[in-house]
């Protein structure tokens, strides 16, 4: 397991954590071929639980945070533990901007019965909006049929060690308009702003009141900013997705801490520019791992399910992988 010092518990600056930033640490790359080759290899990577390994257990509940902090189990042997568990968040029971009242939910979707693209939801509740539906509802939502159901945020917290770190990604603030992997600029981005800025800080709120490390994530630049604006040592992430200059320029704008790209944005592996949630991505011929290292940022990639994806990504340089499956690095 990697270390974690024993600093502010609502801040890990940049450099200093291992298990919440990657293996990147004092300005120097562990990864064999980005770095001085000081240490290399599956042990330096940290391994981030995507919704708790949604591959193995039901994404975003508390058993799925329990069993990804004490190792998976396979071949009839304990995997590795998560160095860091990866949540979504959305507010149920009203629209945190418009003054209603409201919980913070650990859930994936914007509607509790529906994904994107059509298929099938994560519960089998009727199929609206997670912020339009009472909480009491939202929290009685069984997921996948494990026997599960929707939690809140305290209580995925409250299952989840002190000694693992979190990453909680800002899905949305209870709002159709999210503008999602853009960059926005001016009154455009003051009026986005506005609509994150209560629900940003009731999830920060309440990530305070735990001991445990947290990264903050997200598709939607003003969620990073009005992270930013509540507490400017809390480590933040943009998450790449079709292009890598906007994602940079957003990055570079509020001096994130670590890059979240998908695995074929990862120059130097064999998945650049391949097909995944983009049919011909075509990205901009930039190594994110030299740039990110070069500029004291963490790289860790998602979403990784194969061990050959995570021996190759290790081998290409990234501090992190955000995988649905334990043993990916064993």
């Amino acid at each position: 397991m990697l270390g974690i010092p024993t600093i502010d518990r609502r801040a890990v600056l940049k450099g200093t954590s291992a298990a919440v930033l990657g293996s990147y640490v004092g300005g120097t790359a562990s990864a064999e071929g980005h770095g001085d080759g000081t240490s290399s290899g599956n042990e330096s990577t940290s391994l981030i639980a995507h919704r708790g390994f949604a591959g193995v257990y039901p994404e975003n509940t508390v058993a799925a945070v329990e069993s990804a902090s004490r190792g998976g189990k396979g071949d009839g042997a304990a995997k590795r533990s998560a160095d860091m568990i990866e949540i979504d968040v959305v507010p149920c029971g009203g629209r945190p901007h418009e003054g209603d009242d409201f919980e913070v939910v650990v859930f994936h979707d914007d509607r509790l019965a529906s994904r994107d693209g059509g298929e099938r939801g994560l519960t089998d509740h009727e199929n609206t909006l997670v912020w339009e539906t009472p909480c009491s509802e939202v929290r009685n939502a069984e997921v996948l049929e494990s026997g599960e159901t929707v939690p809140t945020l305290r209580e995925v917290l409250s299952a989840i060690p002190p000694s693992v770190a979190v990453n909680i990604e800002l899905k949305n603030p209870g709002d159709t308009d999210v503008r999602f992997a853009e960059k926005v600029e001016g009154d455009e981005l003051e009026a986005r702003k506005d609509v994150w800025r209560p629900f940003t800080r009731r999830v920060l709120d309440i990530a305070s009141e735990f001991e445990n490390h947290v990264l903050v994530s997200s598709f939607m630049q003003a969620a990073l900013a009005t992270t930013r604006e509540y507490d400017a040592g809390i480590p933040i992430a943009f998450l790449f997705w079709d292009s890598i200059d906007v994602g940079l320029e957003i990055t570079d704008e509020y001096d994130c801490e670590a890059l979240h790209p998908p695995y074929n944005m990862v120059a130097g592996s064999p998945f650049f520019n391949d097909a995944y949630y983009i049919d011909d991505p075509g990205f901009a011929d930039i190594d994110l791992i030299e740039r990110a290292h070069d500029e004291g940022r963490a790289v860790n990639t998602w979403t990784v399910g194969t061990w050959y994806q995570a021996e190759q990504l290790v081998d290409a340089g990234v501090d992190g992988i955000i995988a649905d499956y334990p043993g990916l690095l064993d």
